[in-house]
């Protein structure tokens, strides 16, 4: 199927690993143009490193998005490198502090709404003159199943993607006769360096293997993924990639549950 974005250019943050990365992939195979964005310049060689020979190699920034100025300095670099944006995909984020609410300090807090709600708010507002530019553009933002079904033991978490759901949806409706459509996808529990470290502190911490703390964790605390697994995240870099095309020009305001059905609360 042509998804109809054939030279368009990409901008995509979080994208050295994960679903970040997948979506790269995906979205090179399209056609497109892609700049990958992530924290550590080390990080995005090797993501570039891992793609398939055949595909184009990707821009990519290294930058810190926990600051205004440099969601400024990003856009401004990238419209130095590659020009005009159509697609802006956020992707960054964090797990953060877990644990009891009582033991979570303000600065856990601040950390994680930094990073996964407001970075996005700011390289939303840095990208935006040029995603309005020309009468076509995508935003997608990498949401979780915890915006609306939390946690107890990830509540700053739970508390960042509820708001960044709300922020997805609200800026649907600023843009759209613009032609900038917004959406979200809402993952959970996908295969990602993310969720690996959060199962190797599982394992250490139960004293089991690597899978035991996978399967427990399902049984235990995901019991509404009703394939009992961990997603795949090219599974949810399908999804995003369909959302970035002008296959999903009649698709906005929307959140993709890419979930395995976990959601119970729903």
């Amino acid at each position: 199927m042509d998804l109809g974005i054939n030279g368009k250019t990409a901008v995509i943050t979080g994208a050295a690993g994960g679903i970040g990365w997948h979506t790269t992939e995906q979205l090179l195979r399209e056609g497109v143009s892609v700049v990958m964005v992530d924290i550590d310049q080390d990080k995005l060689d090797e993501a570039v490193e891992r793609l398939p020979d055949d595909l184009p190699r990707p821009v990519t920034v290294a930058s810190d998005l926990r600051t205004d100025e440099a969601a400024k300095a990003l856009a401004v670099e990238v419209a130095e490198k590659v020009g005009d944006v159509d697609i802006l995909v956020n992707g960054a984020g964090i797990t953060g502090a877990t644990g009891a609410f009582h033991e979570i300090a303000d600065e856990d807090w601040v950390d994680v709404l930094d990073t996964n709600l407001l970075s996005a708010v700011r390289v939303t507002r840095a990208f935006l003159p040029s995603l309005r530019s020309h009468g076509w553009a995508r935003i997608v933002y990498v949401n979780s199943e915890d915006a609306v079904q939390p946690y107890d033991d990830e509540l700053p978490y739970c508390a960042s993607k509820a708001g960044l759901l709300s922020f997805a949806r609200g800026l649907a409706r600023a843009y759209a006769d613009e032609g900038v459509l917004v959406n979200s996808v809402s993952p959970a529990f996908i295969h990602t360096p993310m969720t690996d470290a959060m199962m190797e502190k599982r394992s250490a911490e139960l004293d089991v293997s690597f899978d035991e703390a996978v399967e427990s964790f399902l049984d235990e605390e995901r019991p509404y993924m009703e394939l009992g697994r961990r997603g795949d995240p090219e599974e949810v870099a399908n999804v995003i990639t369909f959302l970035c095309s002008q296959r999903a020009s009649f698709v906005n305001g929307a959140n993709y549950r890419v979930d395995s059905g976990s959601v119970a609360t729903l």
